[in-house]
C-alpha cells in the first residue's frame, strides 16, 4: 500500500505511526495510508516565512506569472494520472474528475495571464493620490504589499485538486508562500497534485509546503504575518476564526462554509421555455455531479406553485435516467458519496427531511447498482423532496437551516412574486450562490437587488446563456467566491481581487510630488 508522504522544508518527508488508510469509496478497498505524527510543522512554516516569501517576493508580478503558467502546464501533464486517482479516492465519474482537475489548471493560468498583465511590479498602489489638507504639498496614497508569513490552506475533500490550486495561484501571484493541507480522505489526489507541482521545477525553495495527514499543532504555530483560508464546515470555521493564537496575532482568516444555496424560477417562466430547460439541468447537474458534494449545489428549487409539480416531476423524471454505480463502468454517471461517515450523515438528513416535507423520489441506498458487488460502497440515492403547499415553504425550517450534503434538493413552491422569493432566498443566512431564471428585465434586477445581500454570486439563466453559460455550480477566476453569513462570511478569487487577502494595504503620506515618483508602481 502506497504510503503518502508530505512535503515541508523543501523535502519529501513521512510522518511516523499507523496513520489513517485511505479507501476507495466505490469498493472500500485501502488505497494509501498517511500520516503527519512526528512532523516538525514549526520549522517548515518558519521555512517558508525566511525562504520561500524572500525568495517570492523579490519576483515581479509577471515573473510570478510565469511561474503559474509553467505549473499549469505541469497539471495538464499529469491529468491522466489525476483523473486515474480522482475516480479511486473519491468515487468520481471520469466527467467529474475533469470538473476538479481541469479547473485546477485553468484557474493556475488564468492567474498567469493575470501576473503578466500586472508586468514587472513587486507592490499595487491601490488608487491615485490624493490631497490631505489645503495644499499640494501633502498628499497620501495606498500601497498593497505582499504579508510577510505563509499562506496556510485548509482544503475540503471534495475539490482536491481545483480547492489546491485556486487558493495557491492567488497566494503565490500575491507574493506569499504556501503550506497546503488537503482532507485526508481524498488525500492520493492532491498529493499526485503537488508531485506534479514541485516536479515542474519552477517553484523557489519554501515556496510551497504540502502537509498529508491529519493538522496537528500546524495553526497553534501560525503568527503575525501568517494567513489562513479554509474550505469546510461552519463548525470548524468557527473554531478556526476564533482560535486563541490566531486572533492574538490578528492572523487574517479566510473561510468558504456550509451553504444551502437555491435555484429560482421567475414568474414569467413556463414549462417548455429555454430558461425553464435551462433550470431543470442546472438543478439536476447540481444534485448529482460529484454526488452532490459541491459547496456550490442546488439544494433549494423555488417554483411559483402553479408549476411547482411540473418540476418536480421533471426533476424525477431525469433521476429515473441515471446510471449510478463504480464510476469506472461504462456509462456510470455518479459514483458513491467519499466516506462511510458521509454517506450516514446523508442518510441521517434525508430522515430528517422526511417529516416536514414529502419524499418524491430517493429510498437510500439505490436498488440498482452498476459494477458493485453486495452492499460494498458508499452509494446513495437521487432524492427528491417537496414542500406539501406554498405555506409549508415558510413552515419547512429544515430546508433553509440545513445542507444535506449529497444528491438531494427540495421543490420549494411560493406565491410568484419576487418579494417572497427574496424573503424564502434569505432564510438560508447567507449563500455562496443563487440562480435565477427569468427573461422579465425587472424581474431580473429587482431579484438581484433584493437577493445580493444575502448571496456571494448571482446567477441569471436565460435564453441567451443558455448554450454557453457552465451553469451555477461552476467556480470561475474572474468572478469572486464566498458569501456572507453561515457561508463563511469570506471571499476568494475575483481576478485581482483575490489578492487582497494575501497583501498589507498601507497608507503612505508625505510630498505629494515625491510619493508620485517613489510610488509608480514599479
Amino acid at each position: 500500500m502506497q504510503r503518502l508522504e508530505s512535503y515541508l522544508g523543501g523535502r519529501w518527508v513521512a510522518g511516523s505511526g499507523d496513520g489513517a488508510v485511505l479507501v476507495n469509496p466505490s469498493t472500500e478497498e485501502p488505497l494509501a495510508r498517511t500520516s503527519s505524527e512526528g512532523l516538525d510543522l514549526g520549522a517548515a512554516l518558519a521555512h517558508g516565512r525566511q525562504v520561500g516569501g524572500a525568495a517570492l517576493r523579490a519576483m515581479t508580478f509577471a515573473e510570478r506569472g510565469a511561474m503559474l503558467g509553467a505549473l499549469s502546464e505541469a497539471v495538464v501533464a499529469a491529468r491522466n494520472e489525476l483523473l486515474d486517482l480522482s475516480m479511486l479516492d473519491n468515487g468520481c465519474t471520469r466527467s467529474d474528475a475533469k470538473f476538479d482537475v481541469d479547473g485546477a489548471s485553468f484557474t493556475l493560468a488564468a492567474y498567469a495571464e493575470l501576473g503578466q498583465s500586472l508586468g514587472d511590479r513587486r507592490y499595487l498602489v491601490d488608487g491615485e493620490a490624493v490631497e490631505l489638507v489645503r495644499s499640494r504639498r501633502l498628499g497620501g496614497l495606498h500601497i498593497k504589499v505582499p504579508r510577510p508569513g505563509v499562506a496556510v490552506h485548509i482544503n475540503a475533500y471534495n475539490f482536491p485538486a481545483w480547492g489546491l490550486c485556486e487558493k495557491a495561484a492567488v497566494a503565490w501571484l500575491a507574493g506569499m508562500p504556501v503550506l497546503s493541507k488537503p482532507a485526508t480522505s481524498t488525500a492520493s489526489t492532491a498529493h499526485a497534485l503537488a508531485r506534479a507541482l514541485v516536479g515542474a521545477g519552477v517553484l523557489p525553495e519554501g515556496a510551497f509546503g504540502f502537509l498529508a495527514g491529519p493538522a496537528g499543532d500546524l495553526i497553534d504555530r501560525m503568527g503575525y504575518g501568517d494567513v489562513l483560508a479554509f474550505t469546510g464546515s461552519s463548525q470548524t470555521g468557527r473554531t478556526l476564526r476564533t482560535s486563541p493564537g490566531l486572533v492574538a496575532a490578528g492572523v487574517p482568516v479566510n473561510v468558504e462554509a456550509d451553504s444551502v444555496n437555491a435555484a429560482v424560477l421567475g414568474p414569467d417562466v413556463v414549462p417548455g421555455d429555454a430558461a425553464w430547460d435551462l433550470m431543470v439541468r442546472d438543478v439536476f447537474r447540481d444534485m448529482t455531479q460529484k454526488t452532490g458534494q459541491k459547496c456550490t449545489a442546488i439544494r433549494r428549487v423555488l417554483v411559483p406553485e402553479v408549476h411547482a409539480a411540473a418540476m418536480t416531476e421533471a426533476l424525477v423524471e431525469e433521476a429515473g435516467r441515471l446510471r449510478i454505480g463504480d464510476p469506472r463502468e461504462d456509462g456510470v454517471r455518479m459514483g458513491p458519496v467519499v466516506s462511510a461517515r458521509q454517506r450516514d450523515d446523508v442518510l441521517a438528513g434525508i430522515q430528517r427531511f422526511d417529516g416536514p416535507l414529502k419524499r418524491v423520489r430517493g429510498q437510500g441506498r439505490p436498488a440498482e447498482l452498476s459494477g458493485v458487488e453486495g452492499e460494498r460502497g458508499y452509494f446513495v440515492d437521487v432524492h427528491v423532496f417537496r414542500a406539501r403547499d406554498a405555506a409549508a415553504s415558510h413552515e419547512a425550517s429544515c430546508v433553509h437551516d440545513e445542507e444535506i450534503f449529497g444528491p438531494v434538493a427540495t421543490v420549494l413552491p411560493y406565491d410568484g412574486t419576487v418579494e417572497q422569493a427574496v424573503t424564502l432566498v434569505a432564510r438560508g443566512r447567507g449563500s455562496l450562490v443563487t440562480s435565477l431564471y427569468s427573461e422579465d428585465r425587472d424581474v431580473c434586477r429587482e431579484f438581484t437587488l433584493g437577493a445580493a445581500a444575502w448571496n456571494g454570486r448571482v446567477n441569471i439563466g436565460s435564453e441567451k446563456v443558455a448554450e454557453v453559460a457552465p451553469g451555477p455550480g461552476t467556480v470561475l477566476p474572474q468572478l469572486v467566491h464566498g458569501g456572507p453569513g453561515r457561508a463563511g462570511g469570506g471571499e476568494e478569487l475575483g481576478g485581482l481581487r483575490g489578492l487582497d487577502l494575501y497583501m498589507q494595504r498601507t497608507a503612505i503620506e508625505g510630498y505629494r510630488p515625491l510619493l508620485e515618483r517613489l510610488f509608480d508602481g514599479t
